[in-house]
């Protein structure tokens, strides 16, 4: 007679009298098979740290630390240990030392190692058996996302009355946080999602209102650490979560200090995002009530959008400062990001045109002058005869608004008309000159005195084309900007090259 022993195990909870092997035990009870259930505990500290040491063949003293952090984040399942080991293992965390002869680790990086998917939904059970305020603490925390700044769970601390701090601890030593590097971390993005969810959706609009307003920093106030953070909230919470009519500017001025920082940081759809939700913010009749910051919104929106390739936002952008815009004047900056867009499109013809028609109702006229390159050029060289390299670098710098936009209109002119209408640049490049000497030095005037260069320098005066290119990238250091410094180094480069080998 052959015997047949069969072994299995199985996580608790996981079977039902649905399941098939549930059913395998009741035909095995009415059929007189003997079966034993093993039902096996959690590991104590203690006793993982001896099951580690064992596993490593390393001394209980050496492996604490690793036994440590272990436990605290499986809460001694047998189960998740051996899985986590295994986790722990294949990323290199764990790992074997053949110059020190023994198994090695890094504690810091396995303390904030996120766990595998199985472990946090065990461990995100466990929120349920924890006392009220700590999971009242760790919901507040779920509204930032993963982590969140010990600075900012402690400035909300005095504003809801709560012990944030000591709560979010509880929650470290249960193995649903780590605390590292001057953060609260969720263990796992489940856990985050499960203390997220168990608030009502309404509730959670009001908290990140809420929580925004409080660590929004007042308008002058030097420190804007908590900006981004506050802006954030505040537009998880939406428009629906204001109260107050007057809360609505409040916003949409807080997401334009936002926008900024983030274009300050070169991210545009960061910064794209916060002019957005700033323009969501206000109401219906924003651009009567709330002109200044209507129109700043939208104007730096659509140099975000510009930036960001999305001509269809653009578009709407422009539309609505030419519906809306009380003066011409006004109207400039989403005209000069249309005018850029066409060129993007590789509408150049267009681009130039309306360039052409706006310089023209500002007063500066281009079309009809039929002097030759060669004659710009000289004259462009007898009006600077009597101006030494020192009087042009300390020449004052332009304030007129309506010339700076104006001399942007002429610098997007000068390398769209190199592209198709060669022979008209030299009025062009004559013309950022001559305003440059008259109202001053702005972040374009360097385009104009490089071009004067190359084109010296093409018709033979190679050392005074020269003179120019090192001028214009003087000038640059002095008064240009990002925007103008890739074509003066690219145009400038051709000449320095040549004369410096």
């Amino acid at each position: 007679r052959k015997q047949i022993f069969f072994y299995g195990c199985c996580r608790e909870g996981a079977i039902d009298k649905n399941h098939p092997l549930w059913k395998v035990f009741l035909r095995a009870k009415l059929l007189g098979v003997k079966y034993t259930n093993v039902t096996l505990g959690y590991f104590e500290e203690e006793t993982l740290n001896t099951m580690v040491s064992e596993t490593l063949r390393l001394s209980p003293r050496l492996t604490r630390s690793l036994s440590s952090a272990i436990y605290h984040k499986t809460k001694g399942n047998p189960l998740f240990v051996s899985q986590l080991m295994l986790s722990l293992s294949k990323e290199g965390l764990l790992r074997p030392s053949l110059s020190r002869r023994r198994w090695e680790w890094d504690k810091e990086k396995i303390q904030s190692q996120k766990l595998p998917d199985d472990v946090a939904m065990f461990i995100t059970e466990s929120i349920q058996a924890l006392s009220a305020d700590v999971k009242s603490s760790i919901c507040v925390l779920s509204c930032f996302g993963a982590s969140a700044d010990i600075t900012v769970i402690k400035t909300l601390d005095g504003a809801l009355n709560k012990n944030l701090v000591d709560n979010l601890d509880v929650a470290v030593r249960e193995g649903l946080l780590d605390k590292a590097d001057n953060q609260y971390r969720f263990s796992h993005d489940r856990i985050q999602e499960a203390a997220y969810n168990m608030m009502d959706i309404l509730d959670r609009c009001n908290f990140h209102f809420f929580y925004g307003m409080t660590l929004a920093p007042a308008d002058g106030e030097t420190d804007d650490s908590l900006l981004l953070i506050a802006a954030n909230q505040l537009n998880l919470a939406g428009p629906e979560a204001v109260q107050d009519k007057s809360q609505n500017a409040v916003v949409a001025n807080l997401n334009l200090r936002a926008g900024k920082k983030a274009m300050e940081m070169s991210d545009f759809v960061a910064a794209y995002f916060y002019f957005d939700n700033g323009i969501s913010f206000l109401r219906k009749k924003h651009w009567e009530e709330y002109y200044a910051l209507s129109l700043e919104l939208f104007d730096l929106a659509a140099k975000c959008a510009l930036t960001n390739g999305d001509t269809v936002s653009l578009q709407l952008l422009y539309e609505q400062v030419l519906t809306y815009g009380r003066t011409f004047e006004d109207k400039l900056n989403v005209m000069y990001f249309s005018t850029c867009a066409l060129a993007f499109s590789s509408r150049l013809p267009e681009s130039i045109e309306k360039g052409l028609d706006i310089l023209s109702k500002l007063g500066i006229e281009l079309r009809g002058d039929e002097s030759s390159m060669e004659a710009c050029v000289q004259e462009t060289k007898s009006l600077l005869s009597v101006y030494t390299d020192n009087d042009i670098l300390n020449t004052r710098r332009m304030t007129d608004p309506i010339m700076i936009i104006a001399m942007k209109f002429l610098g997007k002119l000068e390398l769209g008309m190199t592209q198709i209408m060669p022979k008209s640049v030299a009025r062009v490049t004559q013309r950022i000159i001559q305003l440059s000497l008259v109202h001053g030095m702005s972040p374009v005037s360097p385009i104009g005195f490089v071009h004067l260069g190359s084109y010296i320098a093409k018709f033979g005066d190679i050392s005074g084309g020269y003179h120019y290119v090192k001028l214009a990238r003087s000038l640059l250091d002095k008064v240009g900007s990002r925007e103008s410094a890739g074509e003066v180094i690219c145009i400038g480069t051709q000449i320095v090259a040549y004369v410096e080998p």
